[in-house]
């Protein structure tokens, strides 16, 4: 806790509305925030009594001065914090990665033939940019795109009077050859209209335009011109079509989620125009572990929309933000009308936003796995995982349990085996539980180990992956599943492999003989290759249950059905593939199965209605 100087200091700040900077001793910016109460706000943080954070409670002890600027309101306070942060960017606030210069696409309409550009700078000249974008990689993505159906020119040539011959790009169709008189100047900023249409998600009235000029083409006979509007046609339609994923949401909306690991979290926006997704970016948050979902929420939107080029009417969140009625206002002024700020929990927008976490968690999972699958990183995390863990080998071999059941029917196990580092699911394995009746989980676990170990044979020969002993066991738990499986390990001689366990709340590894938890910090290579060890475990088994509690399903539901056996509901399944579908069906359909009758479809039909 900050001393009483800091205390008093806070107490002597104006109550008006601003934003405070809080420093250490060296003067470094440890964190920005902005208040509608400035001396409420910070005095919040250093009065004794007061809940805190785990990070408020490091920030504030590192405090040594107080800055502050005041401001005429608290929108005016939101939009000096987004600068500040922008320009500092401290370690204590949320920040989005790299955002000092996110990439736009740019179309001067200033220039005499507009070309379209990639640029890092906003600037009021009059021309139009789309973005931001999440990368380079991702606005070039976008640029191929608009290349292939609106051919533009690329060069910076003088045109002010014609070339004798064109570049390559004309001759492969990628721009209409203005250098060398091809096309009209009507002609062309008709055609970067319609570019710009499409860029603000418009397609269906740029299809209605060149359609219109194709049935002209016709019928004034000019065939390769109405091919080449065809053709153009022909490209926005699989645009259009590709988008329709998208939803069966109306209007304009930006949707945005973010899935969080550690001390960063991965966001999604996908943009909707015309009740079409038109584009997604993807963008990286650090310094999120110590902060609630509304707070990291709260300073993407803030962040994002500080760069964004357009703003719509609607903007749908996974979680709340805070200071919404500001956030809306500074967004509104930005907008030039009415934005709204929307958590959706039913119907067609929650479908959406379901799809964007999914997207967001999937993008957070891949990141992981790119930042361990460099050979490096990976030797870095094993010989982590041996010093902390105390092993006497290198991991080269892992593997990993769990269990996975519903009150403990249908339970199954799993066994997931990396080596170096790497996913093998050649050795993969699973298992049946067979000897535990009721939701046991520390029973199934030992009924697995003891399984998966009576394989090995006294003297090993590594002839097949049974035979092969791992340098490390890892099970998805807390010290109760540990405890259980060293047990059985040890009843079947076993005790030589080393075992832990990682639990997931707190992401505390337990060992044998170690009775405090092994903590790692968060950004630790070792701790999260135990993690995607742990995870892909989980993967496997609920991956195994659903198939097995599927047949199970399936099963108990034409048991009772007099004359249907297991043939019969075998030829049922690879017919219609699932029960749902079987009740579904019309008793004429069901005795189009293998060795259904009419009558007995007529049966089956009563029975499962």
């Amino acid at each position: 806790m900050a001393d009483n100087r800091i205390l008093e200091l806070a107490k002597q700040l104006p109550d008006d509305p601003g934003v405070y900077l809080m420093k250490d001793t060296r003067g470094t910016i440890l964190y920005i925030g902005k208040a509608s109460n400035l001396r409420n706000r910070v005095r919040s943080y250093f009065s004794p009594g007061q809940k805190i954070t785990g990070k408020t409670k490091r920030l504030v002890a590192r405090v040594a001065d107080i800055d502050f600027f005041i401001t005429g309101s608290e929108q005016e306070a939101l939009i000096l914090e987004l600068n500040l942060i922008k320009r500092h960017r401290p370690y204590y606030n949320i920040r989005l990665k790299d955002d000092k210069s996110f990439p736009y696409l740019k179309i001067d309409t200033g220039e005499d033939w507009p070309r379209v550009q990639i640029t890092r700078r906003l600037e009021d000249n009059g021309g139009r940019y789309f973005g931001p974008f999440a990368s380079a990689g991702s606005v070039r993505r976008a640029l191929r795109v608009v290349k292939d159906i609106f051919p533009f020119r690329s060069c910076n040539k003088d045109l002010s009077t014609p070339l004798p011959r064109p570049c390559l790009e004309y001759d492969i169709k990628k721009c209409p050859g203005p250098c060398i008189g091809a096309v009209t100047r009507k002609e062309y900023d008709e055609m970067i209209n319609q570019l710009i249409l499409f860029l603000e998600g418009k397609q269906e009235a740029i299809v209605r335009q060149l359609k219109s000029k194709m049935r002209q083409a016709v019928a004034a006979l000019e065939y390769e011109r109405a091919a080449e509007l065809r053709d153009q046609i022909q490209a926005i339609d699989e645009v259009i079509a590709w988008q329709k994923i998208a939803t069966t949401v109306s209007g304009e909306q930006d949707v945005i989620a973010f899935a969080r690991e550690a001390d960063y979290a991965c966001a999604q926006v996908f943009f909707i125009r015309g009740g079409r997704v038109i584009g997604r970016e993807g963008f990286t948050l650090q310094g999120t572990h110590w902060e609630g979902d509304k707070q990291v929420m709260t300073s993407f939107v803030k962040q994002f929309y500080a760069s964004a080029t357009y703003i719509p009417p609607m903007i749908l969140l996974q979680y709340p933000v805070e200071d919404k009625a500001v956030i809306e206002g500074w967004l509104q002024g930005k907008r030039g009308s009415r934005v709204r700020l929307q958590v959706p929990r039913r119907g067609n927008k929650k479908q959406l936003m379901d799809t964007v976490v999914e997207n967001a968690r999937q993008s957070l999972l891949q990141q992981r796995i790119r930042q361990l699958s460099a050979p490096k990183a990976l030797d870095t995390a094993m010989e982590e995982i041996k010093r902390e863990l105390k092993l006497p080998h290198l991991p080269i071999r892992m593997e990993g349990y769990d269990i996975s059941n519903i009150q403990g029917k249908d339970a199954v196990g799993s066994m997931v085996v990396f080596e170096q580092g790497k996913p093998k699911p050649a050795h993969y394995r699973r298992f049946k539980i067979k000897t535990v009746p009721s939701a046991d989980d520390y029973a199934m676990l030992q009924e697995v180990v003891r399984r998966r170990f009576g394989h090995i044979k006294k003297e090993t020969i590594k002839a097949n992956s049974w035979d092969i002993i791992p340098d490390l066991v890892l099970i998805d738990g807390g010290k109760g599943q540990l405890g259980s499986v060293v047990r059985a390990m040890h009843d079947i001689g076993a005790d030589s492999v080393p075992v832990a366990s990682l639990a997931k709340e707190r992401e505390e590894i337990f060992i044998p003989q170690r009775s405090k938890p092994i903590t790692l910090p968060y950004s630790s290579p070792g701790l999260q290759l135990l993690q995607r060890l742990r995870d892909e475990a989980h993967r496997f088994a609920v991956g195994y249950y659903r198939k097995v509690h599927k047949k199970q399903t399936f099963a108990s539901a034409l048991d009772a059905i007099p004359g249907v056996g297991q043939k019969l509901k075998h030829s049922l399944l690879k017919q219609f593939g699932s029960v749902q579908a079987i009740r579904e069906a019309s008793s004429d359909e069901l005795s189009t199965a293998r060795g259904i009758s009419r009558s007995l479809g007529q049966k089956i039909k009563e029975y499962l209605n």
